[in-house]
């Protein structure tokens, strides 16, 4: 009886790795689980002897309380380093804030100093999940740059596939001149598109005007959860290579001179 017991206590299934995720949100994360996020969140579940088990939900205003705090998932992938509310890993990657524009075309910017932006259709996502502009439409403010700055929803029409997309898709048409988005989401559809498009690592990477534009990006939790949240730590830093070839077939740009190693944030 006892070895019964014994042997039927070893093969009980491990909890799944509960993942909130967006379910429309390429390239990080979608319904049928073909982003960076959902393929890294595989990779360590995988490792710690599980499955992922993600919770669909918008990454909109609320999501923490929502998801994370409301129980529904234990870990958010995607997170800045000490996000206020969340218990932060060690980093898995770092990226910037870039500018795209079409490659046979007559731009060639370098800098948000650059004084050719002045005169150019430049298109930005405008509000965040904190309700705040992003930085690039801060940073275009300060300058004094706003009549030739055009916004592009951050979230925009949930009832189509990417809907992050439609200001790449701006640039392909030549309705914009310069898109200035954040790295990870340039890289991937400036791979996949049609048009030969340019990337360029926005300068100065912290703007005078206080905004900062490359960030080191973690996996958030509750703040009680740091068993879990040293596992995970010592998990991204042995798969590291791992995660940075996945990242790489997205076509996120890395910054991995910077990345900063080995600290949970936040306890």
């Amino acid at each position: 009886m006892f070895s019964t017991v014994g042997a039927s206590a070893r093969q009980s299934p491990k909890p799944p790795l509960r993942v909130c995720a967006d379910p429309n949100n390429l390239p990080f994360s979608n319904e049928q689980r073909a982003g960076f996020e959902n393929r890294i969140a595989d990779l360590l579940a995988h490792d710690m002897g599980t499955t992922v088990e993600f919770s669909w939900r918008p990454q909109m205003r609320g999501f923490v309380r929502k998801g994370l705090k409301a129980g529904a998932c234990d870990v958010y992938m995607g997170v800045p380093v000490a996000f206020g509310p969340l218990l932060t890993t060690a980093p898995y990657y770092r990226s910037t804030y870039v500018m795209v524009y079409r490659s046979n075309g007559a731009v060639h910017v370098r800098s948000l100093d650059d004084s050719a932006l002045r005169s150019l259709k430049v298109g930005v996502h405008m509000i965040g999940d904190d309700y705040q502009n992003t930085p690039p439409a801060q940073a275009l403010a300060s300058r004094g740059m706003i009549d030739n700055v055009r916004g592009y929803p951050i979230v925009g029409d949930y009832s189509k596939p990417n809907p992050q997309a439609r200001i790449i898709e701006a640039l392909e048409k030549g309705e914009i001149d310069v898109a200035i988005v954040w790295g990870p989401f340039a890289g991937y559809f400036a791979k996949r598109s049609a048009v030969k498009l340019t990337i360029v690592p926005v300068t100065p990477s912290a703007d005078p005007s206080g905004q900062i534009f490359a960030f080191d990006i973690a996996m958030g939790l509750r703040r009680t959860d740091t068993a879990l949240a040293r596992t995970l730590d010592s998990l991204l830093v042995r798969e590291r290579p791992a995660i940075h070839k996945i990242l790489s077939d997205y076509g996120v740009p890395l910054d991995t001179a910077q990345v900063s190693g080995g600290a949970i944030h936040g306890e």
